[in-house]
């Protein structure tokens, strides 16, 4: 029963007590309001609404109390420790310390790759004290709450309410899932499904001060598959994809399957046909799909997979494969000013042009006359340009823009263009006709 005293708003339970210090704006955490949902479910009938101070769609973290089989407490007054299993190996050597929750007290050292039934909840712990994670991103696609404690401030109103609050209580048990103690960090992906399958990682955080980083040597993947006879291949969030081909690297047509005994093959639209497979030019890897060991413009066009497993055939997302001519290196970069004539008190404009790979990120930067003293105008564009025959390129520019041209502004415009490979460096002069 809720109640108000002192300036205080104070839930009674039986047989315990919590208080709710309106001014420290404490909130009931997970753990709590799972306890609460379990043991008085039938008395939230009797609640008109709840205090203010409540926020029940707050989730937060809390250390896990020790089960039966983790204690170190046994019947008859005797003590022993749990008998975990060694996660070293005679020789010293680092085994995985990636483990799937079975049930109490039972566990399964995950190998590079599992394979789990959809649908019903999986528990995955890491051990150590400062643990990090990774999951497929089709989870961060869609901000998935699943693998997420959200934290949100509901509306008085939505709290008020004993549905809205039975119905944040459920909310808040099922998105609280990555739960972290001392010895361990434990992910919890509620309801997994075919879209779920990818690679799982955990790694131990070291830091030095106030800087942290990944420990190599103590990182853990396994690739878990969730095999759905009505989805062979994992759902994609787009469903028309593009994958560029570039005579100097390998491209992946990213088909993957849920079940790694499933067989699949790549067939093009039109002319209709079955691209075979072999172990030269084209291989296939179920946790990534069709790899193009040396891609040429022949392979240009619209692609699809097709899978089978005792039914009907199934296809994936359908992609167009794109053949990209320019090589992977350092931008390729023109400059030039707009008017090539330029007296005091013209406007202009200086262009620097990147020509790249269609996904290729280009960053510019500038040196110019009068720069801490005059302002100007920046601005940068990119568009994709067809070429013609599949052939596509991506045109990245920064145009910088001078307004009444004065005699300070004249000299050397320098344009700075770099990307993953390298930068380049071109320079235009702009003097007084």
């Amino acid at each position: 029963i809720a109640n108000r005293k002192e300036g205080r708003n104070i839930l009674h339970f039986v047989p315990a007590e919590i208080k709710v210090e309106e001014e420290k704006k404490t909130r009931l955490n997970c753990a709590h309001l799972e306890e609460v949902g379990r043991i008085f479910f039938f008395s939230a009938f009797l609640l008109p609404q709840l205090p203010p101070s409540v926020s029940p769609g707050s989730c937060q973290a809390t250390k896990r109390k020790k089960d039966a089989a983790e204690s170190s407490a046994h019947p008859g007054g005797k003590r022993a420790r749990a008998r975990q299993p060694a996660l070293t190996s005679r020789k010293g050597k680092s085994q995985s310390l990636l483990t799937q929750v079975l049930d109490k007290g039972r566990f399964l050292r995950l190998g590079p790759s599992t394979t789990l039934t959809p649908g019903k909840s999986v528990e995955l712990r890491c051990k150590g004290t400062n643990i990090g994670w990774s999951y497929p991103t089709y989870l961060d696609t869609f901000n998935d709450s699943r693998l997420r404690c959200r934290r949100e401030t509901p509306s008085s109103a939505a709290v008020s309410r004993l549905l809205g609050w039975l119905a944040r209580l459920i909310a808040c048990l099922l998105v609280c899932s990555i739960k972290h103690s001392d010895k361990y960090s434990q992910l919890v992906l509620t309801s997994p499904s075919a879209a779920d399958t990818g690679s799982y990682s955990c790694w131990v955080i070291v830091c030095d001060g106030t800087e942290c980083q990944r420990d190599q040597d103590r990182t853990y993947a396994s690739y878990v598959y969730f095999t759905d006879k009505e989805n062979l291949f994992v759902p994609s969030a787009i469903h028309f994809e593009i994958v560029y081909l570039r005579p100097d690297k390998p491209a992946v047509v990213p088909c993957r399957v849920t079940d790694p005994q499933v067989e699949a093959s790549l067939h093009r639209e039109v002319p209709p046909e079955e691209i075979t497979a072999n172990q030269t030019l084209l291989t296939f890897d179920p946790t990534k799909g069709f790899i193009l060991r040396n891609p040429s413009a022949d392979l240009q066009g619209v692609f699809y997979c097709k899978a089978a497993s005792k039914g009907t055939p199934q296809i994936s997302t359908k992609y167009e494969l794109l053949y990209v001519e320019v090589p992977s290196g350092a931008p390729f970069v023109s400059l030039g000013a707009s008017p090539e004539m330029v007296r005091g008190g013209d406007n202009v404009n200086v262009t620097c042009t990147v020509l790249g790979e269609p996904e290729e990120d280009v960053s510019f930067s500038w040196s110019y006359p009068g720069q801490d003293k005059r302002p100007v105008h920046i601005q940068t564009l990119g568009r994709l340009v067809n070429r013609g025959m599949g052939h596509t390129t991506r045109v990245s520019q920064s145009i910088l823009s001078v307004e009444n041209m004065q005699t300070i502004d004249f000299g050397n415009y320098i344009c700075k263009a770099k990307n993953l490979n390298g930068e380049t460096i071109v320079m235009t002069k702009i003097a007084s006709s």
